[in-house]
């Protein structure tokens, strides 16, 4: 541990702090988990409270802040602690509309303080080489299929279906993130067809294209309703080889040859990431996934699928 790490607060314990932002907290030396917000969730040995009035109050040596209820609630909580002037770190989506994050950002820049919106499949141990291959080649074909199941990674979680929760792109807007990261350049939308479950907010599969301006051909398949292997891959054909990123990002093949297999350490990425920004003062709020998703629920055609139940 550094001499004087940062003492942060995990907003929102659920499935996602327990996997990933606890353990990850934990293992880097620039923070330690000193306080938790949660209606109903603990941690134990670290103190907890109802809110951020209360923590704010009663812990004067917290100076970060970690975000990690659904977006829908997150920009109260975001904006209160900016006031705080406390940095903060954001959850995917960074919120549940664009305009809501542009102001977050405006007040960090008042406040002097931090914002950084984390796309954790970004860290993925691929995802660097992947970007580093495709510099300066001739593409062709971009095939994106992000589908799994959504009972295993969103048990008895109903807020994905209500407006603002984003259905299938809450994990379909962690492939727009590596898109956007290793694309050698801008793309946008040009078609998009939706399936929302009958009674549902949120769409449960979607398929998109979108317009490369040298041409290349990009389609996305996105879908909660696969079972047994669950699939994350970005496959581009280029003049000169073929890629496939898999595992979110964890996996990258060129040509058939393996060229990286490692676990999944995202999550530590983030928080290291974080600790550079603090460290640099500066901020980091790229929203270039979240405009994808946005112009999806603006153009896409509706289709009404069967139901969907826990």
């Amino acid at each position: 541990m550094t001499d004087n790490p940062h003492r942060i607060a995990l907003v929102g314990i659920g499935k996602i702090a327990r996997d990933q932002h606890i353990p990850s907290i934990e293992g880097d030396p620039d923070f330690v988990l000193a306080a938790t917000v949660s209606r109903h969730g603990t941690v134990d040995g670290i103190d907890a409270y109802h809110d951020l009035s209360g923590l704010f109050s009663a812990r004067t040596d917290i100076d970060s802040v970690a975000l990690c209820m659904p977006p829908q609630a997150r920009f109260a909580y975001a904006a209160e602690a900016l006031a705080a002037r406390k940095h903060v770190l954001l959850e995917k989506p960074p919120g549940a509309t664009l305009s809501e994050v542009h102001e977050l950002e405006r007040l960090a820049s008042e406040k002097g303080c931090t914002l950084f919106a984390t796309w954790h499949s970004r860290f993925a141990a691929a995802v660097p080489k992947a970007r580093e291959w495709l510099a300066g080649k001739r593409i062709r074909r971009v095939a994106v299929t992000w589908k799994e199941d959504v009972r295993r990674w969103h048990p008895g979680q109903e807020w994905i279906w209500d407006a603002g929760g984003l259905g299938v792109f809450d994990p379909g807007i962690n492939a727009l993130s590596v898109l956007t990261a290793i694309y050698p350049r801008s793309v946008h939308l040009s078609s998009a067809t939706l399936e929302f479950p009958k009674r549902r907010d949120t769409p449960i599969a979607a398929s998109l294209a979108f317009r490369d301006p040298e041409g290349a051909e990009i389609t996305a398949e996105f879908d909660w309703r696969q079972e047994g292997p669950q699939t994350w891959d970005i496959a581009i054909e280029t003049e000169s080889g073929n890629m496939i990123l898999s595992r979110g990002g964890a996996g990258l093949a060129i040509d058939g040859r393996s060229v990286v297999e490692e676990p999944n350490r995202e999550y530590a990425g983030i928080y290291r990431r974080f600790a550079e920004l603090i460290a640099a003062a500066q901020s980091d709020v790229d929203l270039s996934p979240m405009v994808h998703v946005a112009d999806a629920f603006t153009i896409g055609r509706r289709v009404t699928v069967e139901p969907f139940a826990f």
